[in-house]
């Protein structure tokens, strides 16, 4: 939160477009602790937990973050391009399930990941620049005031939220690694489960206050947003660091249960309806279904392997 806020405020000292500030500060402040959470992961060895935060913290976006505000107040789906930003992320779901298939994200899946990454911020300025009247300003985060900070604070904000946010997820992972390794759990589980749902607090938050505020517009493009760049950025850049592995119960299950939240919310944005509250039920109770598969198929594998002992 700090990272974020200080850098919007040096930005707007330096002169840089609401444009700009929205299309990256802001948006890679969303997925910035999977971001580094990912990179810790692959440098400690645990690459797998890293994909597994990813896929996790996709499907707990729109299942969790959708459906828990839902209960609340409906949640919009009319806002402005929502749909075709919701295909472009699709479509980003289905290249990062093609280069799954290949059995190892490396570093030249990681650039090809990025390229994409940057040409949607290309396009997002330009098809910005066209319409402007679409530019919403950058007034707030999470629903508190930015205020304009000075330039001393704002770099003592950048640099102690950049600690912070290292410092958080090195206990995240450290933590998920130990439990994994205790418990006899695998590290692609807590991947999926335990680190994907706390990377994934930042956006319930955000949503559950927005829609506290009936800003509830704002949420499913923030998921949108928040998934296409878990996608491109994160495990973009964090298969620079080293090799990530895709386990085979990946592509059976996970990858496609990701895939099918996403399609979820396709009805939705193309129809301009609102998730309402027993739709919300539904998400949460696809999650529920989907966290009791985790934990019985992990169970069952460890059960198999004391046997096979």
């Amino acid at each position: 939160d700090f990272l974020v806020r200080g850098a919007v405020a040096l930005a707007k000292h330096m002169g840089i477009s609401t444009l700009v500030i929205g299309l990256t500060i802001v948006a890679f402040g969303t997925s910035a602790p999977e971001l580094v959470v990912a990179i810790d992961a692959v440098l400690i060895g645990a690459p797998t937990l890293a994909l597994g935060n990813v896929v996790g913290s996709n499907i707990a976006n729109v299942l969790l973050v959708i459906g828990i505000p839902a209960l609340i107040y409906p949640i919009s789906c009319a806002g402005p391009r929502l749909t075709k930003n919701l295909m472009i992320m699709l479509g980003a779901t289905a290249i990062f399930m093609s280069m799954a298939t290949q059995g190892t994200f490396s570093a030249p899946q990681g650039f090809i990941l990025l390229a994409f990454l940057t040409m949607f911020l290309i396009y997002s300025a330009f098809r910005a620049k066209a319409h402007p009247e679409q530019i919403e300003p950058v007034e707030e985060l999470d629903g508190i005031p930015l205020k304009e900070e000075g330039y001393l604070l704002s770099a003592t904000m950048i640099i102690g939220g950049m600690v912070g946010l290292v410092f958080g997820a090195d206990l995240l992972v450290d933590g998920a690694v130990v439990i994994a390794r205790e418990w006899g759990i695998s590290e692609e589980v807590i991947g999926l489960t335990l680190v994907a749902i706390g990377t994934s607090l930042p956006e319930l938050v955000t949503a559950l206050m927005a829609a506290i505020r009936r800003h509830h517009d704002v949420a499913v493009g923030n998921v949108i947003g928040s998934n296409l760049f878990n996608l491109l950025a994160v495990i973009g850049a964090a298969s620079l660091f080293g090799d990530i592995p895709v386990p085979d119960t990946f592509m059976r299950v996970d990858m496609w249960v990701m895939l099918a939240a996403s399609i979820a919310l396709l009805p939705y944005c193309h129809f301009k309806h609102s998730v309402g509250r027993y739709s919300g039920i539904g998400f949460l109770l696809a999650y529920g279904l989907y966290m009791g598969y985790l934990m019985q198929s992990d169970t069952g594998t460890m059960m198999m392997m004391v046997g096979g002992q």
